[in-house]
C-alpha cells in the first residue's frame, strides 16, 4: 500500500542523507570510530574539569521539571557533563552511557565521590538488551554519529519507565551568515538536520511527542579582530569568498570593549519529550 500524507516520507532515510556532506559523502568522522574517540580527547583535554557551556543551566532547568529527586535517570551521549553534574546532584541513580573511553573516564574522576552515578561503554543504538530500566531516559546533542535513527528512539522508549527526552539546539544561524547568503550568494554551511525530524520520527512509530522551545544566547568572544573574522567564515562554502563581504555582513553584531571582540548570538534548544508506551 502506499503511503499518503505526512507518512509518504521516510523520515530515516532523510535523517541518513542529512549526516552526508555537502557533497554527499559521508565524513570521515561519522563512521571512524577512532577518529571520533581523538576528537573527544582532544576536547578533553582543552576542557578544564567540571567545566560546561553556559547556555546548558537554562536547558536543564526545564529538564529538571521532569526529573524527580528519587528517579533513576540514564543519560545518552553525556559528552563533557553539560547536564551529567547536575543530575548527578540531584537524582536518585544516574547511569551515563557513551560510545567514547574518553568522556567516560573524565565524567568518573570528576564525579569520583558520587557512588550513585555509574558508566557503560557503549554504542546508544546497538545497546544490549541487559540494560536495566529507568524512570527518565535523557539525551542532549548527542544524535549526530547514530545512522540507525529508529533503534536509537525505540531503545530510549523502551528503557523509559516515566518519560524519555530528547534535547537538540536549534537555529537560526549566526545572522551574518543570513546576509552572506541573502546579498552576496554565498553557499552557506546551513543545518542539515533539526529537532522537527524526530518529532516526525517518533511519529511513524505512533509516539505523539511534546516540544518545549526554549529561547538561548550565546556570546563569542575573542582577543583580536582577526580571532573573529576567521572562524565566523567557516560556514562559507565557496572556494573562494571575499573577506570585505565578511567584514561588512559581521558589522551590526559585533561590540569591542577593552580591545576584545564580542558577538552575541541568538538560538534556540528544543526538547522532545513523551510518556513511554
Amino acid at each position: 500500500m502506499t503511503r499518503k500524507g505526512p507518512l509518504a516520507i521516510d523520515y530515516e532515510a532523510l535523517w541518513q542523507e542529512g549526516m552526508k556532506d555537502w557533497h554527499g559523502q559521508m565524513p570521515e568522522r561519522m563512521v571512524n570510530d577512532q577518529l571520533e574517540e581523538q576528537f573527544w580527547a582532544q576536547s578533553i583535554a582543552r576542557k578544564k574539569a567540571g567545566q560546561t557551556d553556559p547556555y546548558a543551566a537554562k536547558i536543564f532547568q526545564e529538564i529538571k521539571k521532569s526529573i524527580q529527586p528519587e528517579h533513576s535517570v540514564l543519560e545518552i551521549g553525556p559528552g563533557w557533563g553539560n547536564y551529567t553534574f547536575p543530575l548527578a546532584n540531584h537524582a536518585r541513580k544516574l547511569t551515563c552511557v557513551d560510545s567514547s573511553e574518553s568522556i567516560l573516564s573524565y565524567l568518573e574522576s570528576c564525579l569520583e565521590d558520587k557512588q550513585h552515578v555509574s558508566y557503560i561503554h557503549a554504542k546508544w543504538e546497538c545497546l544490549a538488551d541487559e540494560i536495566e530500566e529507568h524512570d527518565i531516559v535523557i539525551g542532549v546533542n548527542c544524535f549526530y554519529r547514530m545512522y540507525e535513527i529508529k533503534a536509537a528512539l525505540f531503545h530510549m522508549n523502551r528503557l523509559a519507565k516515566k518519560r524519555a527526552i530528547i534535547g537538540m539546539t536549534t537555529g537560526p544561524i549566526q545572522p551574518h551568515y543570513e546576509i552572506l547568503y541573502e546579498k552576496y550568494g554565498y553557499d552557506i554551511k546551513f543545518p542539515r538536520r533539526d529537532y522537527i525530524e524526530f518529532l516526525n520520527l517518533l511519529y511513524e512509530m505512533d509516539i505523539y511527542a511534546e516540544c518545549k522551545i526554549i529561547p538561548l544566547e550565546r556570546v563569542y568572544e575573542y582577543d583580536s579582530y582577526e580571532q573573529l573574522v576567521t572562524p565566523q567564515s567557516k560556514k562559507i562554502l565557496n572556494d573562494t569568498f571575499h573577506r570585505a563581504h565578511v567584514e561588512e555582513s559581521l558589522l551590526p553584531f559585533i561590540e569591542e570593549k577593552n580591545g576584545r571582540y564580542y558577538y552575541r548570538h541568538d538560538f534556540h534548544a528544543a526538547l522532545v519529550s513523551w510518556e513511554p508506551k
